[in-house]
């Protein structure tokens, strides 16, 4: 049979993100005019191009000045369009991670080769992600008449940013889910450029209200309304937009595209719900105030409820209590002396969820960090991965506050259009209050995702000596649940030298550098050769004063010998307390592993594209590179089985 030509036709023609990238070709029929001049002009735009690839070529000494980005059509795709900024939304895409160092301006490598398999692996298996194309933000997640919801932001038309409406699936228990119908689209002049985040209010009386964010005809971000047109149905398949909408427009001094993603509403003493939404002033960003009785009129607060100086931005905020005495989510109108209150924003500037522990008096309208030099935009995040536009809620079904995050793509955005789709969920996670250390939040996979481990094999008790790799006889390592401790050495600890390292996740050589007591911990995702590992792992330095401080990081530099991936070593400082032994656990997940220290004092997300770590070469290892450190590891590393996540039987 003759193979089928399924290349792109007249490559150097841009190509509309609503256009089909890979045609199926027409039957033969007698070429027309028409047809004989497209081809002409094809070829025409065929030589052209390769006219400017020839000015631009390193030979060529007049080329370095003129040569911009829009030469090579197929080169951007390569390393990432900015998408977003000009609609006023923060860039929607992946980093120029393949941009080469020392390159001139726009030039630009070669996308790696990528083949359907190993695009086809990457795929997960127990994390939401739409059927096919572009997603980001969540929105409004909520329980409802026995169904977990989840509202999404959605490219309905490509894998990448654009045309944003309101995806929809319905959950009974957060880990296996059915698609709905779209939720809400833009087909109003107050939401025609994007239906954009919002939250989910639940009122006293038990009805149902959506706040979002709407990019209008002139782009300008406003607030909308919108309700469930029949609270009977369970799966609130229907929504009704207010027909007053907008009922919030961008107040004086506010920027036309800085004023979006209204929170979930809480109750004042006055008996008035509150919202803050997101803006800036110049660099420093601002959480708004506004009470409302009825949702449709509001009143502004004097004032901000917090601004910190030079963060520019803030997105995506949230705000609700945690609780000092108890292991249970509170309600976002809870309040009290038992209680604290998290501010989180999501950095325009920088692409990073930053939160803060503090104190909120609703006499004066004012939120304050408890530890000022933990504030937002400067201290902890959720996340020292791939994690951004976050968005908690109140699961009322099991008392728990529940945490979802968007996990961006950091390959190329090209590989993104050949798979299809870009982009997915985290796990849910829950979210209290460390009440050890009272200063920062624990996170944890829901329960639920207990429900798809198969069998465990555990090693216990297993000595990694220094400069030590030891394999874990596991079968396949592509979706795996791992719980693991490691005890060291006490003499060791105290016979160390003091280094006064000044060690960070990302600047310190990753898992490669050994120091004396570490980096130790376990090869994710690596192939038997060890050519592509994505090691998980603690660093332990002994400071001026003796004491000790641990690193917990995940190193993606060897996760893959592909050229168009983001190769960066994250992590954080971990707090570890008298008595505590250090303890990891690692969900892996084809190309996304999401790890936790500490019983989730520090959250790691990595995305991770191997090339050859794939499929039933997946393998997985314990290693100590430490120099003069012997460690102790038990583990307990479950298979994974896959989450059911398809389109509901309408």
């Amino acid at each position: 049979m003759e193979e089928k030509d399924t290349s792109i036709p007249c490559p150097y023609v841009p190509l509309s993100h609503h256009d089909n990238l890979l045609p199926s070709p027409p039957a033969p029929r007698r070429r027309s005019a028409r047809t004989f001049i497209l081809m002409l002009a094809c070829a025409f735009l065929s030589l052209a191009a390769i006219l400017a690839l020839f000015l631009a070529s390193p030979n060529n000494n007049n080329s370095a000045a003129t040569r911009t980005d829009d030469d090579d059509d197929s080169c951007l795709l390569r390393r990432g369009l900015s998408r977003g900024v000009s609609a006023g939304v923060s860039e929607k895409t992946n980093n120029l991670i393949n941009l080469k160092l020392g390159a001139g301006e726009g030039e630009c490598e070669s996308s790696y080769p990528w083949t359907n398999s190993m695009l086809s692996w990457q795929r997960t298996a127990f994390h939401f992600q739409p059927e096919n194309n572009w997603m980001n933000d969540p929105n409004g997640p909520l329980f409802y008449k026995g169904w977990y919801h989840l509202f999404y932001q959605y490219n309905p038309n490509a894998a990448v940013w654009g045309d944003i409406v309101w995806g929809h699936a319905v959950s009974r228990d957060l880990i296996h889910w059915l698609y709905l119908p779209l939720a809400m689209v833009p087909d109003q002049w107050y939401d025609i450029n994007g239906v954009w985040t919002g939250s989910a209010t639940f009122l006293e009386d038990g009805t149902l209200v959506m706040l979002y964010t709407g990019s209008t005809d002139k782009a300008v971000q406003v607030q909308n309304l919108a309700y469930p047109a029949n609270l009977s149905d369970p799966l609130l398949l229907e929504w009704v937009k207010y027909s007053g909408n907008p009922v919030l427009v961008p107040p004086p001094g506010i920027g036309l595209k800085d004023f979006r993603d209204p929170t979930t509403a809480w109750l004042t003493p006055e008996g008035k719900w509150r919202i803050t939404i997101g803006s800036k002033l110049n660099k420093t960003g601002i959480a708004l105030l506004y009470d409302t009785v009825d949702f449709k009129n509001y009143e502004q607060i004097d004032g901000y409820m917090h601004t910190v100086p030079g963060t520019g931005m803030w997105e995506c905020v949230d705000f609700y209590p945690v609780s000092k005495t108890s292991q249970n989510g509170l309600d976002t109108s809870t309040n009290g002396p038992e209680v604290k209150h998290v501010l989180k924003a999501s950095m325009d500037d920088t692409r990073i969820d930053y939160y803060a522990i503090g104190t909120y008096d609703d006499k004066t309208n004012k939120w304050k960090p408890d530890f000022p030099e933990l504030d937002v935009g400067y201290g902890l995040r959720y996340d020292y991965g791939k994690f951004y536009a976050s968005k908690t809620f109140y699961d009322q079904n099991k008392g728990r506050r529940i945490l979802w995050g968007w996990i961006g793509e950091s390959d190329s955005e090209y590989a993104d259009v050949s798979k299809g789709w870009s982009s997915l969920q985290g796990v849910p996670r829950t979210v209290l209050l460390d009440q050890k250390t009272g200063a920062n939040l624990l996170q944890w996979p829901v329960e639920e995702v207990e429900s798809l481990r198969l069998g465990s094999q555990d090693f216990t008790k297993t000595k990694v000596s220094a400069g030590a790799i030891i394999p874990l006889h596991v079968g396949d390592a592509t979706q795996l649940d791992i719980v693991a401790e490691f005890e060291v050495n006490g003499d060791a600890l105290e016979s160390t030298a003091i280094s006064g390292e000044a060690y960070e996740c990302g600047t310190s050589g990753g898992s490669a550098q050994r120091g004396a007591l570490g980096p130790f911990g376990i090869l994710v995702l690596s192939d038997a050769s060890l050519v592509e590992q994505t090691p998980v792992y603690f660093y332990i330095v002994k400071g001026s004063d003796r004491k000790l401080r641990t690193f917990f990081c995940a190193d993606q530099s060897r996760s893959s010998v592909a050229s168009d991936v983001d190769k960066h070593i994250y992590g954080s400082f971990v707090p570890v307390l008298e008595g505590e032994k250090l303890t990891m656990r690692i969900l892996v997940d084809h190309s996304i592993v999401e790890s936790f220290a500490q019983e989730g004092r520090v959250a790691v997300t990595s995305r991770v594209y191997p090339t050859q770590a794939i499929y039933g070469e997946t393998k997985l290892f314990l290693f100590n590179n430490a120099t003069h450190n012997d460690v102790v590891a038990s583990l307990k590393v479950w298979q994974m089985k896959s989450a059911l996540i398809h389109p509901y039987p309408l």
